[in-house]
């Protein structure tokens, strides 16, 4: 009979060491087998963020001992806040007024608010382009008024964007036939000539919008310096672009926009030194960022704080202290 109980005692406590062995996410913690599980979430396999986190999960796996990150694929910025929150992402790419919202309760997280999410760097720029075809005669954001004009998916992160510049311009819902379609809907129906105008929010140049140049010439509407200066008081995550004449086929002049910032964040939790590796191994490795997207020249440590919208975590923190930064 004591040799049964003594078998059963063992198995018990096995599993106690079993269970204890696959710690939490979201902290850094190890596995059973000492690896750090990094899931990275990052957006549609079409866009940027998916292929970034890509590199980044090669680039952490290579360099820091014991890390086994993988990029997933995602619904992008709202989706990640509730990936990280829910403990099923370690590390999310997000827009800058996103993390914004996120930490503060406003907009689409007004009854979800998230206080505990931490910045580890700016990306790069994601600039709201307007666009539209030449043939619809639209030259400024004022001629908007009365014209379908698709602002993204309802509760998506272009619609607030779109939502934000048109009152900055003086526009209301009310003075648009408001049209809730995504990215890619946006670009068909533009294509077919269904809409107006679309707003976009991408890193530029954007395939979509080169795909509609393709075949009609397009305007990009650009902002007057009113807008610009109201909505970047009102709204201090924006900032002022220039999107390059001939970024798109017959756009012959610049166009002068406003960007959030792509970034990544983590859980206030999450471990200081894993995060403090991950932020230092990334600017170490730019190439392999740069192979990954053209987005990728423009992540660096001189840009890495521009931008953030909420307060960085204590690993990201002593990497740019250790740098000067």
């Amino acid at each position: 009979m004591g040799r049964k109980i003594l078998a059963l005692l063992t198995v018990v406590l096995l599993a106690a060491v079993f269970v204890a062995g696959c710690g939490g996410s979201n902290t850094g913690g190890q596995s059973s087998g000492g690896q750090k599980f990094i899931n990275i979430a990052t957006g549609g396999t079409s866009g940027t963020y998916y292929p970034l986190g890509g590199a980044l999960a090669e680039i952490w796996n290579k360099n820091i001992q014991g890390a086994n990150a993988t990029a997933q694929s995602t619904g992008a910025s709202v989706a990640n806040v509730n990936l990280l929150k829910d403990g099923k992402a370690e590390v999310i790419f997000v827009q800058n007024d996103i993390a914004y919202y996120t930490y503060n309760g406003t907009e689409m997280f007004k009854d979800n608010k998230y206080e505990d999410i931490r910045g580890l760097a700016t990306l790069y720029p994601e600039t709201i382009q307007i666009v539209t075809r030449a043939d619809k005669g639209i030259k400024a954001i004022a001629d908007l008024k009365g014209k379908k004009v698709a602002v993204g998916a309802a509760g998506s992160g272009t619609e607030t964007n779109a939502r934000q510049i048109l009152e900055a311009a003086g526009i209301t819902y009310n003075d648009i036939q408001v049209q809730y379609l995504s990215f890619s809907e946006a670009a068909n129906n533009l294509k077919d000539g269904n809409i107006d105008a679309a707003f976009v929010t991408a890193g530029y140049p954007t395939a979509a919008i080169q795909d509609i140049a393709a075949q009609h010439k397009i305007v990009l509407i650009p902002l007057d310096d009113k807008t610009v200066e109201t909505l970047i008081s009102k709204y201090p995550f924006y900032t002022r672009t220039v999107i390059p004449a001939n970024t798109y086929s017959g756009q012959t002049e610049d166009v002068v926009a406003v960007s959030v910032k792509a970034m990544l964040a983590v859980s206030a939790k999450y471990d200081e030194d894993m995060a403090y590796q991950m932020v230092k191994t990334m600017y170490e490795n730019q190439e392999r960022l740069k192979a990954a997207h053209k987005n990728g020249e423009l992540i660096t440590p001189d840009t890495g704080k521009e931008g953030m919208s909420i307060p960085l975590h204590p690993g990201a923190e002593k990497y740019f202290k250790e740098i000067g930064k």
